[in-house]
């Protein structure tokens, strides 16, 4: 399958890597290659490194890159094994690592993969879809308050427990298997000017629940701080809450918690450095040009 792809603040991501011929870069969610392209332009002896969990990102990814493959490794993984991808790269350190987090646009544009409410097809949403659970498997096994936690906690549901009581009355008479009948089961339960952004909320919940995604990015971090060199950049681009906060968090004080510990002067000892005081988000043009782009942020560390 092909695509065509937008990549979200390209430039300014790129710009916020600082690229060395030289370095060594990776690029944890290679997605449609935008940013690894522009990357693998600025290198001249350096390498990119390109993980993906999504196996049609893969290969579109390696067509886009084909001018550039001698500087290129492709892993198909989670960046949440960042540690073990580079141990048996036998790659030591890098000079910087980019993540765009979330769904993709060409996930999203792929109607068949369930991850959108736009178009009906199976409840999956693995962004590996050679195994795991699937969307489907969430909404019709766990129990009530499971399902509770998960409406609350990874989409911000005030409405959580309602959503999940329709829900498992729903299942008692019909399995729930695809998107249309999950948002008959849901729509009811949504006020008239809010059903576009619930329902995106409810995708998103179930979303980050498949492919646990909160887990995956605190792996990543924790092991990025790890293979970053003295000076290597990280740079993160967010689209929800949730990451956002642990992103700016450990970008501020080096753990999820954002706590600072400090000397006996009462110096910060925090392993990272913000770029970016102010987070930088799109223009209102790109916004326009990319609907994706529009609730994301960059954030940018640097390993002291």
């Amino acid at each position: 399958m092909e695509f065509a792809h937008r990549s979200v603040l390209l430039h300014e991501c790129i710009d916020a890597l600082a690229i060395k011929p030289d370095g060594i870069y990776l690029d944890g969610t290679l997605g449609g290659a935008g940013h690894s392209l522009e990357i693998c332009k600025r290198l001249t002896t350096g390498r990119l490194i390109g993980v993906d969990r999504d196996t049609v990102a893969l290969e579109a990814a390696k067509k886009r890159l084909e001018a550039h493959l001698e500087k290129v490794t492709l892993v198909h993984s989670n960046f949440s094994e960042l540690r073990a991808i580079l141990d048996s790269l036998d790659i030591a350190c890098v000079d910087g690592m980019l993540f765009d987090l979330g769904v993709s646009s060409p996930q999203l544009d792929d109607g068949e993969r369930g991850f959108s409410y736009m178009a009906d097809a199976p409840l999956d949403m693995r962004m590996n879809e050679r195994g795991g659970m699937t969307a489907a498997d969430v909404v019709n096994r766990y129990d009530e308050e499971a399902l509770a936690r998960l409406f609350y906690l990874y989409g911000e549901m005030k409405n959580s427990r309602s959503l999940a009581s329709a829900i498992v009355k729903k299942r008692q008479t019909e399995t729930i298997n695809t998107v249309e009948q999950l948002i008959n089961v849901v729509k009811p339960l949504m006020g008239r000017e809010r059903v576009k952004k619930d329902m995106a909320k409810v995708f998103q919940a179930l979303r980050i629940e498949v492919n646990h995604e909160m887990d995956a990015l605190q792996e990543m971090l924790e092991a990025a701080l790890r293979v970053l060199r003295p000076g290597g950049r990280l740079t993160v681009l967010t689209y929800h809450s949730l990451e956002d906060r642990m992103v700016k968090n450990f970008m501020r004080a080096g753990n999820i918690e954002g706590k600072v510990e400090q000397d006996f002067f009462g110096n910060r000892l925090s392993p990272m450095r913000p770029v970016n005081n102010k987070v930088i988000v799109p223009t209102a043009e790109e916004q326009e040009r990319n609907p994706r782009s529009r609730s994301a942020k960059l954030r940018i560390a640097e390993k002291v």
